[in-house]
């Protein structure tokens, strides 16, 4: 990714008046995210950046490890962002339809990206928080694991579909295997597979099998930390520090960047709706 196109950053973002003042120039469906950028500067950087903020616990000489500043977009990009999940008369955020198998699956054009991860990895819920501009969207959450047992399609306008595929694992379907290797190999539009790792428990043997899966096929994909409301940033830096090693070692097709989301406190979501965004086409973003 060309990062010059990203420069402005967390560093930027922090210059209230004259962000705001941008952002106020932009389509109104930003406005919403215009109140964000009045929080006090500690807690919008841990609402917008949740890694960067643990990054400054480590010695200067390992934050290099880390790849938290590939995808640093401004606060202008994630306002664009934000006005691509909101519903309005327009732009029709809605459920489509659920499939167990790929020639139940609707034949949608438009560019596509879906989320896998161990049941009760917080998969529906992640979901439900990118939707949240959005409320009248129905995303059932259980805290039963392995609730979801079909491959749901959601249609956010005119830009692009997001899959909510179950969970693999613990009650994970029995045609799972088949049902999700299927899809994977033969879903056209896929434009990225985001996988979903717990932030308290770090990468199961079952996430191996997964990412294998999207390394066998060559797909391009993306780890989504989640929960990260219940580790301590102790923990949450162990984790982060391992998982990106793995990912700098084992890996080929994995975004180098890892991304951390809580479907609680919000943390994360907006990053991660911009990088949707971006992947889809949907911004004029260098990827």
């Amino acid at each position: 990714m060309a990062v010059s196109a990203l420069r402005l950053g967390a560093e930027k973002l922090f210059e209230m008046p004259a962000v705001l003042r941008r952002l106020s120039r932009c389509q109104s469906t930003s406005q919403a995210f215009a109140e964000v950028l009045r929080l006090p500067k500690q807690q919008l950087r841990k609402l917008l950046y949740p890694l960067q903020e643990v990054e400054r616990y480590l010695a200067p000489d390992r934050r290099q490890d880390l790849h938290l500043r590939i995808f640093n977009p401004s606060p202008e990009d994630i306002a664009r962002a934000e006005s691509v999940f909101k519903a309005t008369e327009h732009n029709r955020i809605e459920y489509v339809s659920s499939a167990i198998r790929m020639d139940h699956a609707p034949d949608l054009l438009r560019p596509e990206v879906c989320f896998i991860g161990r049941s009760n990895v917080g998969k529906s819920s992640l979901i439900k928080a990118l939707f949240s501009l959005a409320p009248e969207v129905e995303v059932r959450i259980s805290k039963t694991p392995g609730h979801t047992k079909k491959m749901n399609f959601f249609k956010v306008g005119k830009y692009f579909t997001v899959v909510d595929m179950p969970g693999y694992g613990y009650r994970a379907p029995e045609d799972f295997a088949d049902m999700v290797e299927t899809y994977l190999k033969e879903r056209s539009n896929l434009r990225r597979t985001f996988l979903l790792v717990d932030s308290v428990v770090g990468i199961q043997k079952t996430d191996n099998i997964a990412i294998e899966m999207c390394e066998e096929f060559a797909l391009p994909y993306v780890i989504v930390l989640t929960k990260i409301d219940k580790s301590s940033k102790g923990h949450l830096l162990k984790q982060v520090l391992e998982i990106q090693k793995f990912v700098n070692t084992k890996t080929q097709g994995c975004f180098p960047q890892l991304f951390a989301v809580s479907a609680v406190t919000f943390s994360g979501i907006h990053l991660l709706r911009c990088f949707i965004a971006n992947v889809t086409g949907n911004l004029d973003l260098t990827n």
